[in-house]
């Protein structure tokens, strides 16, 4: 993911996690990415905490500027899941 925004020209702000490998923060600023296993997503409940935050779709603009592949996992409207 973070490739794929570098080559769009997006840098982020700050990562942190990403050196253990259990998750991961990307902040660009406007966009802040959580990436997790499954057992630590399950443990943070992201999705429980943001529940009643509207989800946007994203996956469709990601797939046309090149950045995600088709067949990605993205936030459904409507699910409370967001994310890439």
């Amino acid at each position: 993911m973070e490739e794929g925004l570098r080559k769009a020209g997006e840098r982020p702000l700050g990562i942190e996690g990403a050196a253990e490998g259990k998750w991961a923060l990307m902040d660009y600023n406007d966009v802040v990415v959580h990436v997790f296993l499954e057992h630590i997503r399950s443990f943070y409940d992201l999705e429980g905490l943001w529940a009643e935050a509207p989800a946007t779709e994203v996956a469709d603009k990601l797939m046309r500027s090149g950045i995600a592949k088709p067949g990605a996992k993205g936030g459904k409207k409507g699910s409370g899941k967001k994310g890439v």
